[in-house]
């Protein structure tokens, strides 16, 4: 039944009143510098604060495609924007409307199909034989499973991190099983994709959130968030060191930054 003009709507995340934010019931200022952004962003989304090992976890997610260089489709659309002069906010959302299927999308769409084949697992399937059908089902369709392949890194160094992470946090569960075992079963069937396929880093991130708990969403909004920082980066660059006005082939760049640099021990 549609609200009447004296009806209040209801929502669960921020209260504010005078000299008090609270978010999910905690007071913002006592969040800032005892909450780590990430464990922050699970409260927000979540509703109750991670554990140590939840927060760590996700904090490695968000850090994980935070950017991926000037070739992604979101990159280049912000710099397109950026060289013709507009504002920064208008450059960014310009990045984040380039988001779909292909590009950030992936995540919520390999949850589901994660998903689908623990489905078979809870009617009685054994995991293995689970994996197999839900991949031969993409094969028939002429598809790709989503979650596997890239178009640089036949070894996604993000995705390896992300599930050494989960292993020794204690966090690996089903999902996380289950893509493993959807790798196992394009490893047996190689000879008939013509090619290796290994699980990129939404795949990775969509075990994981999943495993967490997030919904199928907001794996898509993960993604959002970590990116966001490196389209702010792209436009700023872009207006920063480049002429306005110019026509941008992303394989005519070249990289002039740091060299390879290792983090201080203390950051290990």
């Amino acid at each position: 039944m549609p609200l009447s003009p004296t009806d209040r709507w209801q929502t669960a995340l921020t209260s504010i009143a005078p000299n008090s934010i609270l978010v999910r019931g905690y007071a913002l200022d006592e969040m800032m510098g005892r909450l780590s952004f990430a464990e922050a962003v699970y409260l927000l989304l979540m509703g109750e604060l991670p554990s140590p090992a939840i927060g760590r976890m996700l904090n490695a997610v968000l850090v994980s495609t935070i950017d991926h260089g000037v070739t992604p489709p979101s990159t280049l659309a912000a710099r397109n924007v950026a060289t013709s002069g507009a504002p920064l906010k208008d450059c960014v959302a310009a990045g984040i409307l380039a988001f779909g299927p292909h590009h950030g999308g992936d995540i919520e769409t390999c949850m589901r199909f994660l998903d689908a084949g623990l489905s078979l697992v809870r009617a009685g399937r054994p995991l293995q034989e689970a994996a197999n059908q839900i991949v031969d089902d993409c094969l028939r369709l002429d598809q790709t499973p989503p979650g596997f392949g890239h178009r640089f890194h036949t070894h996604d160094p993000r995705a390896a991190r992300l599930f050494q992470m989960a292993l020794e946090l204690e966090l690996e569960d089903e999902h996380v099983r289950m893509i493993r075992a959807v790798e196992r079963a394009l490893d047996a069937r190689q000879a008939q994709l013509g090619r290796a396929l290994r699980v990129n880093v939404d795949g990775a991130i969509a075990a994981i959130s999943a495993d967490l708990g997030f919904a199928y969403e907001l794996g898509n909004a993960i993604f959002l968030i970590s990116r966001l920082p490196g389209l702010i980066a792209h436009s700023h660059e872009e207006r920063l060191r480049q002429a306005p006005m110019r026509q941008i082939d992303p394989k005519d760049h070249d990289y002039d930054g740091s060299r390879a640099r290792r983090l201080p021990e203390t950051r290990k």
